[in-house]
């Protein structure tokens, strides 16, 4: 029975390892596309996530490793659905950058529900 735990430690312990593996792989693809052109941000970004992942590097406890994975999904939710970029043309002007994945068809409010037919 001690075997048997043994190995499912180990998958388990598997499994977490390739899910923060994908993890860190998805956050440096989003912000590849979130911040497209900005080498600033590009760069700023990078730093942050490898520097996140390498503080935290030696966790061991599941329940931590759980909410920090639950923690970069989020961040890497909000990157991608919620990020916009501007680019500063004038002294009063910005010029608004969205990406073709966060346009949404222009459909007018409706106050009243439509009938079924």
């Amino acid at each position: 029975m001690v075997v048997q735990n043994s190995k499912e430690s180990r998958y388990d312990e598997m499994h977490r390892e390739k899910q923060v593996l994908s993890l860190f792989k998805a956050l440096h693809r989003t912000r590849t596309v979130v911040f497209k052109d900005d080498n600033r941000a590009l760069t700023a970004a990078r730093l942050k996530i490898n520097e996140e992942f390498q503080k935290n590097k030696n966790e061991t406890s599941d329940e931590n490793i759980k909410k920090m994975i639950k923690m970069g999904t989020d961040v890497e939710t909000v990157l991608r659905e919620s990020v916009v970029q501007m680019e500063h043309v004038g002294e009063k002007k910005l010029l608004l950058r969205p990406r073709e994945d966060l346009l949404l068809e222009n459909v007018p409010f409706c106050d009243q529900p439509r009938k079924k037919s």
